[in-house]
């Protein structure tokens, strides 16, 4: 057996179709574009990678971009205050305020200080808090992307058994609040876990996201499941960079039905969700209709 490759770049791109079209529509229904800030506190090199693709894609999409970027050595009340202006400002739909910041800044009370209607990341309280709770929110973009995939690959989830590896609130809580929601039995595991192989056998579902290079070892993969791998980690084989995930790839393509390549994968739908959330702020604030975009 030989696990389907799930194309996380090819459904990408499908939902950045979507998301074009719905954006001509909120223009003649608002006289504005949506409009996404991101804020960039340092000069940290993979951060000021990310920025630059997510302004560049919010540009390609047909979206108005607003980037700040910051020295590192920014006092906490100046970000809050820039925070507070961002929330203020009409033209400006999602702030995003790239993680991690200097040591020296207050991460949760700059989140805590962005809109919750605002917050495209969707790591405010109010949002986490209403995804726990069902209600309607943002959602974080990489559990929201994952859900994506998974229901493109099998439909409806009711019933199935997930395990989410990783217990983050980036990733690990919301992913589990999502499958929950779907209807899915969910375990979560993390570092305290005990017999950990044998828990991720039961699974149907694999979210691994712990940040452990090729943890997951293939043959703890049940047989038909579908693995979703977030994590990225840069490994040196044989002299030359190569960056895995955390599921041992080659040995879980003998057993999984479908899996996330690394890279490939999740990553793709990381930033497309960001313009979802994006695209979805913009027509809740704006009292539209939101668009049916996945």
């Amino acid at each position: 057996m030989s696990a389907k490759i799930i194309d996380g770049k090819a459904y990408a791109n499908g939902l950045a179709s979507k998301i074009t079209a719905a954006v001509p529509s909120f223009n003649t229904a608002t006289g504005r574009l949506p409009g996404l800030a991101v804020v960039l506190v340092g000069s940290d090199p993979a951060s000021e990678i990310y920025v630059r693709s997510k302004v560049l894609k919010t540009r390609e999409l047909g979206m108005r971009s607003f980037e700040h970027i910051l020295p590192s050595d920014t006092k906490q009340e100046d970000l809050l205050r820039l925070v507070t202006d961002l929330n203020a400002d009409d033209a400006v739909d999602g702030i995003l305020v790239q993680l991690p910041l200097p040591k020296h800044l207050d991460e949760n009370a700059v989140v805590s200080a962005i809109d919750p209607s605002k917050d495209v990341d969707g790591l405010h309280p109010e949002n986490a808090g209403r995804l726990t709770a069902g209600l309607s929110g943002l959602i974080s973009c990489t559990p929201l992307g994952c859900l994506m995939l998974l229901q493109a690959q099998l439909g409806d989830l009711s019933g199935l058994d997930a395990i989410v590896v990783g217990r983050s609130i980036l990733v690990g809580k919301p992913m589990a609040a999502l499958l929950l929601r779907a209807n899915c039995t969910v375990t979560i595991a993390h570092s305290r876990t005990r017999n950990l192989p044998d828990k991720v056998r039961q699974a149907d579902i694999v979210v691994a996201a712990v940040g452990q290079a090729e943890m997951i070892k293939g043959d703890w993969i049940k047989p038909g499941a579908t693995v979703i791998d977030v994590g990225t980690t840069r490994v040196e084989r044989g002299g030359k960079k190569k960056l895995v995930g955390d599921v041992e790839f080659e040995a879980a393509m003998q057993t999984a039905a479908a899996i996330t390549p690394v890279p490939g994968g999740v990553g793709p739908m990381t930033i497309m969700t960001l313009m979802h959330n994006t695209v979805v702020a913009a027509h809740r604030r704006s009292r539209l209709a939101v668009p049916q975009l996945c």
